[in-house]
Protein backbone atom coordinates (compact mmCIF):
# COMPACT_ATOMS: atom_id res chain seq x y z
CA UNK A 1 0.00 0.00 0.00
CA UNK A 2 1.47 3.32 -1.01
CA UNK A 3 1.23 6.50 1.10
CA UNK A 4 -1.76 7.91 -0.84
CA UNK A 5 -3.75 4.67 -0.49
CA UNK A 6 -2.93 4.60 3.23
CA UNK A 7 -4.17 8.18 3.73
CA UNK A 8 -7.41 7.47 1.82
CA UNK A 9 -8.06 4.22 3.70
CA UNK A 10 -7.34 5.80 7.08
CA UNK A 11 -9.54 8.83 6.35
CA UNK A 12 -12.40 6.62 5.20
CA UNK A 13 -12.22 4.46 8.32
CA UNK A 14 -12.27 7.53 10.57
CA UNK A 15 -15.26 9.04 8.76
CA UNK A 16 -17.28 5.83 8.47
CA UNK A 17 -18.90 5.92 11.94
CA UNK A 18 -20.16 9.49 11.47
CA UNK A 19 -21.41 8.72 7.96
CA UNK A 20 -23.27 5.64 9.15
CA UNK A 21 -24.81 7.53 12.06
CA UNK A 22 -26.50 10.05 9.75
CA UNK A 23 -29.56 8.77 7.89
CA UNK A 24 -30.76 10.42 4.69
CA UNK A 25 -34.43 10.35 3.71
CA UNK A 26 -33.89 7.50 1.25
CA UNK A 27 -33.08 5.09 4.10
CA UNK A 28 -36.63 5.28 5.42
CA UNK A 29 -39.89 3.68 4.27
CA UNK A 30 -41.88 6.76 3.23
CA UNK A 31 -44.83 4.61 2.15
CA UNK A 32 -45.75 4.03 5.80
CA UNK A 33 -45.84 7.19 7.91
CA UNK A 34 -46.04 6.59 11.65
CA UNK A 35 -47.48 8.74 14.41
CA UNK A 36 -45.36 8.95 17.53
CA UNK A 37 -46.57 10.41 20.80
CA UNK A 38 -44.64 10.22 24.00
CA UNK A 39 -42.60 11.76 26.75
CA UNK A 40 -39.14 13.16 26.05
CA UNK A 41 -36.51 11.06 27.85
CA UNK A 42 -33.42 12.79 26.43
CA UNK A 43 -32.43 15.12 23.63
CA UNK A 44 -29.49 16.38 21.61
CA UNK A 45 -30.23 19.82 20.20
CA UNK A 46 -27.27 19.94 17.81
CA UNK A 47 -26.23 19.35 14.21
CA UNK A 48 -26.19 17.36 11.96
CA UNK A 49 -29.78 17.10 13.24
CA UNK A 50 -31.59 17.46 16.53
CA UNK A 51 -32.53 14.18 18.12
CA UNK A 52 -35.10 13.26 20.75
CA UNK A 53 -35.54 9.99 22.56
CA UNK A 54 -39.17 9.53 23.54
CA UNK A 55 -41.09 6.82 25.34
CA UNK A 56 -44.18 5.75 23.38
CA UNK A 57 -46.67 4.35 25.90
CA UNK A 58 -48.31 0.95 25.41
CA UNK A 59 -51.71 2.69 25.42
CA UNK A 60 -50.76 5.40 22.89
CA UNK A 61 -53.61 6.33 20.56
CA UNK A 62 -53.93 7.94 17.18
CA UNK A 63 -55.82 11.26 17.35
CA UNK A 64 -59.20 11.01 15.62
CA UNK A 65 -58.60 14.35 13.84
CA UNK A 66 -55.03 13.67 12.67
CA UNK A 67 -56.01 13.37 8.99
CA UNK A 68 -57.84 16.71 9.16
CA UNK A 69 -55.07 18.73 10.78
CA UNK A 70 -53.71 21.53 8.62
CA UNK A 71 -50.02 21.14 7.91
CA UNK A 72 -47.77 24.07 7.02
CA UNK A 73 -46.38 24.48 3.52
CA UNK A 74 -42.72 23.69 3.01
CA UNK A 75 -40.36 24.78 0.25
CA UNK A 76 -40.07 21.13 -0.79
CA UNK A 77 -43.29 19.63 -2.12
CA UNK A 78 -44.72 17.27 0.52
CA UNK A 79 -48.30 15.98 0.37
CA UNK A 80 -48.91 16.69 4.04
CA UNK A 81 -52.60 15.81 3.94
CA UNK A 82 -51.76 12.35 2.55
CA UNK A 83 -48.96 11.82 5.07
CA UNK A 84 -51.24 12.69 8.00
CA UNK A 85 -54.17 10.62 6.61
CA UNK A 86 -51.96 7.53 6.21
CA UNK A 87 -50.17 7.78 9.57
CA UNK A 88 -50.51 4.80 11.89
CA UNK A 89 -49.15 4.02 15.33
CA UNK A 90 -45.84 2.15 15.45
CA UNK A 91 -46.02 -1.52 16.37
CA UNK A 92 -43.11 -1.10 18.77
CA UNK A 93 -44.10 0.65 21.98
CA UNK A 94 -41.32 1.92 24.16
CA UNK A 95 -38.24 3.94 23.31
CA UNK A 96 -37.92 5.66 19.91
CA UNK A 97 -35.16 7.94 18.68
CA UNK A 98 -36.66 10.75 16.60
CA UNK A 99 -34.31 12.41 14.12
CA UNK A 100 -35.46 15.96 13.48
CA UNK A 101 -33.78 18.36 11.05
CA UNK A 102 -30.65 20.52 11.17
CA UNK A 103 -30.84 23.40 13.66
CA UNK A 104 -30.96 26.05 10.91
CA UNK A 105 -34.22 24.54 9.69
CA UNK A 106 -35.58 24.14 13.22
CA UNK A 107 -34.78 27.80 13.87
CA UNK A 108 -36.52 28.83 10.62
CA UNK A 109 -39.67 27.04 11.81
CA UNK A 110 -39.25 28.67 15.26
CA UNK A 111 -39.47 25.34 17.08
CA UNK A 112 -38.90 25.75 20.80
CA UNK A 113 -36.51 23.23 22.29
CA UNK A 114 -38.50 20.70 24.33
CA UNK A 115 -37.36 19.60 27.77
CA UNK A 116 -37.03 16.16 29.31
CA UNK A 117 -40.49 15.21 30.58
CA UNK A 118 -42.40 17.18 27.90
CA UNK A 119 -45.03 15.36 25.86
CA UNK A 120 -44.48 15.67 22.10
CA UNK A 121 -45.85 14.06 18.96
CA UNK A 122 -44.48 13.58 15.48
CA UNK A 123 -45.21 11.96 12.16
CA UNK A 124 -42.29 10.32 10.44
CA UNK A 125 -40.80 7.27 8.82
CA UNK A 126 -38.74 4.36 10.01
CA UNK A 127 -36.93 1.48 8.37
CA UNK A 128 -38.92 -1.22 6.59
CA UNK A 129 -40.86 -3.38 9.04
CA UNK A 130 -39.71 -1.12 11.91
CA UNK A 131 -36.28 -2.76 11.78
CA UNK A 132 -33.90 -1.57 14.46
CA UNK A 133 -30.70 0.22 13.49
CA UNK A 134 -27.67 0.14 15.78
CA UNK A 135 -29.89 -1.41 18.48
CA UNK A 136 -32.42 1.47 18.38
CA UNK A 137 -35.81 2.17 16.89
CA UNK A 138 -35.22 5.29 14.79
CA UNK A 139 -37.60 7.56 12.92
CA UNK A 140 -36.89 10.44 10.54
CA UNK A 141 -39.49 13.10 11.35
CA UNK A 142 -41.56 14.80 8.66
CA UNK A 143 -43.86 16.75 11.01
CA UNK A 144 -43.07 17.68 14.61
CA UNK A 145 -46.06 18.48 16.81
CA UNK A 146 -45.88 20.46 20.02
CA UNK A 147 -49.27 21.32 21.51
CA UNK A 148 -51.37 22.73 18.66
CA UNK A 149 -48.36 23.69 16.52
CA UNK A 150 -47.19 21.53 13.61
CA UNK A 151 -43.78 22.09 12.03
CA UNK A 152 -42.74 20.62 8.67
CA UNK A 153 -39.12 19.55 9.00
CA UNK A 154 -38.21 18.20 5.57
CA UNK A 155 -37.48 21.67 4.23
CA UNK A 156 -37.77 25.36 5.05
CA UNK A 157 -41.12 27.08 5.66
CA UNK A 158 -42.77 28.25 2.43
CA UNK A 159 -43.62 31.91 2.89
CA UNK A 160 -45.50 32.08 -0.44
Amino acid sequence: MNRRQFVVATSASLLAPSLLAHHGWSSFDEAKPLYFVGTVKSLKWQNPHAELVIEVAKDATLPADLAKRAVPKQTQNVDGAKVMANAALPKHRGEWTLELSPLTRIDAWKVAQPKVGDKVAAVGYTFKDEKMHDGKHISRIEYFIVGDSIYGLRSMPDAG
